[in-house]
């Protein structure tokens, strides 16, 4: 039987690496990051990755999902540090199909691949790092 403790720490490490991955990503495709996008990104990653958890539906539909959990935080996220805080992390304002400046369709649809990777690496990191077994993925019904 797993300490509360442990727990605490496991659901820790996985929304650290979640998000480190995703400052990473923002590195590598804009050359700069901000820490709220640490917070957000491991938020995303842990709620995302844990669908299959609490919820039993094939990949797809947990991808669907993720791209509009995604989608909602980050809105809300951009709310606060972009209109609220006035950090100006980013601005959509140019892309197409945006809301506010905040979110966008063409990243709405980005997310859901990524959603897709975020799964299955989370699955793969708890099996990994915590030894939890693997869930039988199905892609559809």
């Amino acid at each position: 039987m797993q300490s509360r403790a442990y727990k605490i720490w496991k659901e820790a490490v996985i929304f650290y690496i979640g998000g480190m991955f995703y400052c990473t990503v923002e590195l590598l495709w804009r050359q700069w990051t901000h820490g709220s996008m640490f917070l957000l990104g491991g938020l995303c990653f842990y709620l995302v990755g844990g669908l299959d958890k609490r919820f039993r539906m094939p990949v797809l539909a947990q991808m669907l999902l993720g791209a509009l959990i995604v989608t909602f935080f980050e809105f809300w996220t951009g709310i606060l540090v972009n209109r609220v805080m006035h950090l100006n992390v980013w601005d959509y304002s140019h892309v197409p199909m945006n809301f506010m400046g905040q979110i966008c369709v063409p990243f709405t649809l980005l997310w859901f691949p990524l959603s897709g990777i975020g799964i299955f690496c989370e699955d793969y990191l708890r099996h990994a790092l915590f030894h939890e077994p693997l869930p039988a993925f199905r892609w559809v019904v």
